[in-house]
């Protein structure tokens, strides 16, 4: 189907009338195969958020049953649209064929895990990348090298195996892991990079990275303060671990 794929759009210039019937019935039949196998690939995409939005869900619960706390707040995912792939594509000049994507798009599925504090996002993302079905394609940390306009998080690529009926197929996806603070300058940064022809620009830009160094020092600091309250406490004996455990037997888990 591949070279399918490839023959189809390159005789997509040719004008109707210089094909014979014959040649528009195979041209219009390698087109519906083609869109049909493009929404499998969708769905591929779609079981392959499913698969590591479980393994996030159950590092969370693990976490909340072992230390009393979720260091994950949210999991959001998305699976990008027709015309952002297409855009990319054409934006790259890579043709515009099922190979191409599946090769060269690796944020078609895309998850987000917003976490509570900086520390969580690396313990989380340890966690995920020791499980050994997962397998790291990239790395970048925007957290340590933020953007040049602000923007941090540590970004993933990893591939996931999804099993089906009758196959198993390596899917790549794209994950985001950042905190609460870090979700909440991007999401509004996002909002503002749409607004075309302002003035100012310059001014504008100079105080969305103004904002971003404060958001990150304020996760510093509120992790900092979260270190200094866990060093006063009391070091629980081995009685009370016990029994603090015991108490939770009954508590809700998912």
């Amino acid at each position: 189907m591949k070279e399918d794929d490839e023959e189809f759009l390159q005789g997509a210039a040719l004008p109707l009338g210089a094909l014979s019937a014959a040649d528009l019935y195979d041209r219009t039949k390698k087109m519906m195969w083609s869109a049909v196998r493009y929404k499998e690939m969708r769905m591929e995409y779609a079981c392959a958020l499913k698969e590591i939005r479980t393994k996030f869900d159950v590092l969370n619960t693990e976490f909340n049953v072992r230390e009393s706390r979720n260091p994950i707040a949210s999991i959001t995912t998305r699976l990008k649209s027709t015309e952002s792939i297409a855009k990319k594509l054409i934006g790259r000049n890579l043709p515009l064929t099922l190979d191409s994507m599946e090769k060269n798009i690796f944020d078609i599925a895309g998850v987000r895990v917003v976490c509570s504090y900086i520390d969580d996002i690396y313990q989380i993302a340890d966690a995920f990348l020791r499980q050994d079905d997962i397998r790291l394609i990239a790395r970048k940390d925007y957290i340590e090298e933020p953007k040049p306009n602000g923007y941090r998080s540590l970004h993933l690529i990893v591939s996931v195996p999804v099993f089906f009926a009758e196959k198993r197929k390596e899917v790549n996806a794209e994950v985001q892991i950042r905190t609460i603070a870090m979700d909440f300058w991007a999401s509004l940064e996002h909002q503002m990079k749409y607004k075309r022809s302002i003035p100012d620009q310059q001014e504008i830009s100079e105080g969305l990275r103004g904002c971003a160094d404060v958001i990150a020092r304020t996760d510093r600091e509120m992790l900092a303060l979260r270190r200094r309250i866990e060093a006063a406490e009391d070091l629980p004996s081995e009685d009370d671990e016990l029994f603090d455990r015991l108490r939770k037997l009954d508590m809700q888990i998912g």
